[in-house]
């Protein structure tokens, strides 16, 4: 027999291909078995394709490998053939490893045709050679060949399978498994040419006609490894993108879910909001018809929460409405549901077999919101008022439950709050006259229905007048002249009072103007200036611009600010009260002593006037207390060099005791009543008639 002699470096490169082969043939299994079944199919014949010419190649740079004292060629068709073989073979254990489970039964028949094809694939390549005489093989060894094919294809098998899904550590399994297939890849080739003899004087038929060894085994060599890396490559790349696109896919899902809840709650107290709230009036709506049950929907309204919200800021405010809404949660029932739709207004929805049921829940929120309040060192106490309506008999479909219970909440706060009032019938009568006056209110300054009056400040105790402060009224076609306490509250809701109020600055300067001209050019005008239109970016500009357009001495206008508007938020409000200070305008602060204020933040505003409330003057010389508020208040007011008003001086008691304790200005029905500007002349000219000029100071 003819002694054969090997390549080592072809024999090297051989192994280095049959582990390339195995961890392509591995990745793809992944690949197939995570892609849709339209790409799975592609995947599995471009696996298939990558898989057998790897391994064919791998045999056929073992056989270039090999030589003999004689010219070697190798037949082009069975050589096709072969490479066609190992292609077929590699469909195999791709899709087995890519199925939900591989049973022994499978795995054992899989192995069995598996390493079939590749013995096949072996055998075919080795008769390429077509030896004269035959080759002969060695029967024992020949099964053994076969035996590796089987453990080669069994462990390809079990390994794709089981390696298929990507992970931590799955990348650096893969390439050890493939190290492993690879070995018994080769050991089954080399096994399979140790079985081949060549008899002595035997020739290579296909050593004219053929492939000729010398010029074939570098070209393989690059054309499989570049087979093999552009699988790998587009493997790797697909299964980066379908990383990405189920992480994206995941990150877009929770997003939708995160946005859908944001849609749904309120981000402030984590409650339901006005459109989840409507979707769970329909269920139980749904529920009640079905059961022939019946629900209750009560709306809340918190009392006192502006005046806190104004006094201390929205941070405060906003952290008691986060632990209002968690109270309500923790004294309701699991089955209720509580919903945030407004600023400080909340809808709770109750199951109640009787009214009865809907008192005692009302009740129990009454009761637990008018416990104090822990925030930031402040203790804060405020109440709740509650409308109720029942279903079906104050409403059958989610609007009207909720309108009507907002109608009996509004009621239970005209008659006093920190209560609860059913819906009735009658109600609805005034709550529509509620709407029409808001209407008639947003017609009202295009139609000039809003007018001025002017109540005189005079020097304690009876005078000289030392200017007015305007009051503004509205001259409604039907009711009359309106008292500003009926529509001020509508104004502020709606954002109507910003118009009006810009109004009232601008009639305010030209009146003053006016009078100024004709006959008191000393007099000074007073204007309220709401908590809405003190933090509106216009006010500025409002006032400068009337200032101007009148050409008002800026001290002329004193712009009057209630205290609780004032330390609402302190740096917030100095910084707008310095501008109006730059601007040359007075500031007054109203309604003094009735806030939560500080009287460390006092010093710092930029005042010139402290008004005291009517609510302390009203019982002055009956109440000891209120003389004692109104004493303490002058005396701050004189400490910091404020001019001090009283207002809502109505008797010659109050006149006489103010004039002591040493208030510098008092206003009020006993001196004058606020009058038109026409009456206010008239009474001014009356005051002293010969020297009108010299009477205000």
């Amino acid at each position: 027999m003819l002694a054969g002699s090997y390549d080592s470096l072809l024999v090297l490169f051989s192994f280095l291909v049959a582990m390339l082969a195995s961890y392509t043939a591995l990745d793809m299994v992944g690949r197939i078995s995570t892609a849709a079944a339209s790409a799975a199919r592609w995947w599995l014949a471009g696996g298939a394709l990558a898989l057998g010419f790897g391994i064919w190649s791998m045999h056929f740079i073992g056989m270039l490998a090999f030589s003999l004292p004689m010219t070697l060629g190798y037949d082009l068709p069975l050589t096709l053939l072969s490479l066609a073989i190992a292609i077929a073979s590699s469909i195999l254990p791709l899709w087995l490893g890519s199925r939900r489970n591989l049973p022994w039964s499978r795995l054992l028949l899989g192995s069995l045709l598996l390493g079939a094809g590749i013995a096949a694939m072996h055998y075919t390549g080795m008769a390429a050679m077509k030896m004269m005489p035959a080759i002969v093989y060695d029967p024992s060894l020949v099964v053994l060949s076969v035996a590796i094919a089987v453990l080669a294809a069994a462990l390809t098998l079990w390994t794709a399978f089981h390696l298929r899904r990507h992970g931590e550590h799955v990348r650096h399994v893969r390439m050890v498994a493939a190290a492993l297939m690879g070995t018994t890849i080769v050991a089954m080739h080399y096994t399979g040419m140790h079985a081949a003899q060549f008899p002595v004087g035997a020739v290579c038929g296909a050593a004219d006609s053929g492939l000729h060894a010398a010029s074939l085994a570098i070209p393989i060599i690059v054309v499989t490894i570049s087979v093999l890396a552009v699988a790998l490559i587009t493997s790797i790349l697909d299964m980066r993108l379908e990383t990405r696109t189920a992480i994206l896919s995941t990150s877009l899902a929770q997003a939708n879910s995160e946005l859908s809840h944001l849609v749904q709650h309120d981000s402030l107290t984590r409650l339901p909001n006005r459109l989840l709230l409507e979707y769970r009036l329909r269920q139980a709506i749904d529920g009640a018809d079905a059961g022939k049950l019946t629900f209750a929907t009560l709306f809340m309204d918190l009392d006192g929460f502006k005046a806190v919200n104004d006094t201390f800021g929205h941070h405060v405010g906003d952290t008691l409405l986060a632990q209002v809404a968690d109270r309500i949660r923790a004294n309701i029932r699991p089955s209720d549901v509580v919903a945030r739709v407004g600023g400080d207004e909340f809808v709770l929805l109750a199951k109640v077999y009787e009214a009865k049921d809907a008192t005692t829940i009302a009740e129990s929120l009454v009761a637990v919101l008018s416990e104090p309040f822990n925030i930031v060192g402040q203790e804060l106490r405020i109440s709740v008022s509650i409308g109720i309506a029942l279903y079906s008999r104050d409403g059958d479909n989610p609007h009207d439950l909720i309108r009507n219970a907002d109608i009996a909440m509004y009621h239970a706060k005209s008659q006093g709050r920190s209560q609860a009032r059913f819906f009735e019938k009658s109600m609805h009568a005034s709550s529509e006259d509620h709407l029409m006056l808001l209407q008639d209110l947003r017609l009202a300054c295009e139609r000039k229905q809003l007018m001025l009056y002017y109540q005189p400040k005079f020097t304690a105790p009876s005078g000289p007048v030392t200017g007015v402060e305007a009051l503004l009224r509205w001259n409604h076609p039907t009711r009359g002249i309106v008292e500003p306490d009926a529509f001020i509250g509508l104004a502020e809701r709606t954002g109507l009072i910003i118009q009006i109020g810009e109004w009232v600055i601008d009639e305010a300067c030209r009146q003053l103007r006016l009078w100024q001209r004709d006959a008191w050019p000393q007099l000074t005008v007073a204007v309220n200036i709401s908590a809405l239109q003190f933090s509106h970016p216009r006010l500025i500009s409002t006032v400068s611009a009337a200032l101007q357009r009148y050409c008002l001495a800026p001290d002329s206008l004193t712009l009057e600010i209630t205290e609780s508007t004032a330390i609402r938020d302190i740096d917030a409000s100095m910084q707008i009260l310095q501008q109006l200070r730059t601007l040359g305008v007075r500031i007054a602060i109203d309604d003094f002593g009735t806030g939560y204020s500080s009287l460390l933040y006092l010093k710092r505003l930029p005042a010139s006037e402290l008004k005291i409330d009517r609510a302390f003057v009203s019982d002055l010389g009956v109440d000891a207390g209120n003389g004692a508020i109104v004493s303490a208040i002058v005396s701050l007011g004189q400490t910091l060099h404020l001019n001090i008003v009283a207002e809502g001086v109505e008797t010659g008691a109050q006149q006489d005791l103010l004039t002591r304790m040493g208030c510098h200005s008092l206003q009020g029905f006993l001196l004058c009543r606020p009058q038109p500007a026409a009456e206010l002349e008239r009474f001014l000219v009356t005051a002293d008639p010969h020297e009108p000029s010299q009477e205000i100071s």
